[in-house]
């Protein structure tokens, strides 16, 4: 049977197998019809030679991950196997810096869609962007809106969702508008602490550079010289989503991020993101990006467990 050895010499054996062979467990998972024996500073693989040498390219695949990113996550390993089985040259995918992280590490597209949602943003003024939760969809927007405000596209950034989670209207829930919104602006909050220093981030604040806003309160605005983000659009209703997409002024990109399974509205049919999912496609300009469970970035276990509750 043939066999090979990969030598791990330039990395920490402990980046790819992982604390207690955590990763390696995962790795050996993926190729049930070989035999992979690690040891050390050593990984043995035996079995056919065209299976091996696929797993030979994967591993070396993982390990310049390692070596450019000094991390390697489960959620990478897995992505770089699907890359690899589909034949698709993963390293092109993930050329592109969008933005700079707060600490400085660089923000790129973790799979072949959100690279075409890069893509589509550039081509376009309005981009829906729809898809299961995970998949990176209302990070990677804010991470656009970033660039833009950074290279001095647009003058300001606005972000908006709908309040439908409450059950209330936000006039009886306490505090002021920012206050009202703030728990379901968190993921929005999280990816803007992720890539800008807290002291910048709330001077932008103040001066209205990045403003939160109700949906309601986008009513009879003119939003130019922005990028507008609408994050969880599936909860919005047709007249909502139109009143929103007609506030675009000079200058501007809309972005719309959704989730069509996991619509809060009393009757589903009446959500805007669906609408416009069905009348708006063939509107030059407007752009749709389709992420799927294969998609989804977070914990290896998101992606069951989404396709799992879609069998419902």
């Amino acid at each position: 049977m043939p066999e090979k050895i990969i030598n791990l010499k330039q990395i920490r054996q402990i980046d790819l197998y992982g604390i207690n062979n955590s990763k390696a467990n995962l790795i050996k998972s993926l190729f049930p019809e070989l035999k992979i024996v690690t040891r050390e500073e050593n990984i043995k693989i035996i079995g056919e030679e065209d299976k091996i040498e696929i797993f030979s390219s994967f591993i070396e695949k993982l390990i310049r991950k390692i070596e450019k990113y000094n991390t390697l996550s489960d959620n990478d390993i897995i992505s770089v196997y699907k890359k690899k089985i589909q034949n698709t040259d993963f390293d092109k995918i993930e050329n592109e810096t969008i933005v700079f992280s707060n600490t400085g590490k660089p923000i790129k597209a973790r799979n072949e869609n959100q690279q075409k949602m890069i893509k589509k943003y550039n081509e376009n003024d309005l981009l829906f962007a729809l898809g299961p939760a995970g998949t990176g969809k209302t990070y990677l927007a804010v991470c656009l809106a970033v660039r833009a405000l950074k290279n001095k596209e647009v003058k300001r950034i606005l972000i908006s969702r709908p309040a439908v989670e409450a059950g209330e209207k936000l006039g009886f829930l306490p505090g002021d508008v920012k206050e009202k919104l703030d728990p379901y602006l968190q993921a929005l909050y999280d990816a803007l602490h992720d890539l800008m220093p807290v002291r910048k981030l709330n001077d932008y604040m103040e001066n209205g550079v990045i403003q939160i806003a109700p949906l309601s309160f986008m009513r009879g605005r003119t939003l130019s010289n922005s990028v507008v983000i609408l994050d969880e659009a599936q909860n919005t209703t047709v007249k909502q989503l139109k009143m929103f997409l007609t506030r675009m002024g000079k200058n501007s990109k809309f972005i719309v991020t959704g989730d069509i399974t996991q619509i809060d509205l009393p009757n589903e049919k009446n959500s805007g993101l669906l609408v416009a999912n069905k009348i708006l496609k063939n509107i030059k300009g407007i752009g749709f990006i389709n992420f799927t469970q294969d998609d989804i970035v977070r914990h290896r276990l998101v992606a069951p467990i989404v396709k799992a509750f879609s069998l419902i």
